[in-house]
């Protein structure tokens, strides 16, 4: 996106670095404990063994070649439509660390207008497979851009109803933001269509859903308890 804008004459970049720093392009992972440094790519991402719970979201971003290019640190200054996988990272409730020390994701994206800051990796305690869920719906398959995306990390008693709930949203703000009227309304509710009605009707409080060449706003307020029922259920 920087060197685009560049590319067609943003006068606001006036210059560009080029960091070989091998620590902003390396995986760790330790049991569930993931570090990803800021310019690992998501095709790198996609393609790790280790991650393959993250994969449905790296996949989402672009196609072959954006995913050669787009990075970790990248995709949290993305403006809306664009920065899928922050939306991932929001649900995760990741960590950003930058050149100033180290930042929860949520106050990092409410900050980001105007940052100096060099983000250096992100982390993360790796999901459960059947814990995290990731949707993106856009108009052109498979490489479109963002109608709206949805990412939820959910904890189930034994007895199924929900203890945990974290939902992140894309396209429903200028930036990723979470859901925060739909967790609370899923806590202590089953995943069935009677479950989480309360949450679906409650899916769209405090979101400002922003208009572009893709969709409206109105379109994307009516879209959501959709697309968030079917990933609930999926």
């Amino acid at each position: 996106l920087v060197v685009r804008a560049a590319n067609e004459g943003d006068v606001s970049v006036s210059g560009l670095v080029r960091s070989t720093e091998p620590s902003l392009s390396t995986i760790a992972v330790a049991g569930d404990k993931v570090r990803i440094g800021a310019s690992v790519t998501m095709a790198a991402i996609a393609d790790h063994p280790e991650l393959g719970t993250l994969a449905k979201a790296a996949r989402a971003v672009g196609g072959p070649a954006i995913r050669n290019m787009a990075t970790v640190g990248g995709n949290l200054f993305a403006p809306s439509p664009y920065g899928d996988f922050a939306v991932a990272l929001l649900a995760l409730d990741a960590t950003v660390s930058t050149d100033d020390g180290e930042t929860p994701i949520e106050t990092f994206l409410a900050n980001r207008g105007g940052s100096r800051v060099v983000v250096t990796s992100v982390s993360f305690t790796l999901p459960k497979a059947d814990s995290f869920r990731f949707l993106k719906v856009s108009r052109v398959k498979p490489k479109g851009v963002s109608v709206l995306s949805i990412a939820g990390a959910l904890e189930l008693s034994s007895d199924g109803s929900v203890t945990s709930a974290r939902i992140a949203l894309g396209c429903m703000a200028d930036r990723p933001m979470r859901a925060r009227a739909a967790e609370k309304a899923l806590i202590g509710r089953t995943l069935t269509a009677d479950g989480i009605a309360p949450a679906l009707a409650a899916a769209g409080d405090g979101t400002s859903p922003i208009t572009d060449p893709i969709a409206s706003a109105w379109y994307r307020a009516e879209v959501l308890p959709v697309h968030l029922g079917r990933l609930l259920l999926a």
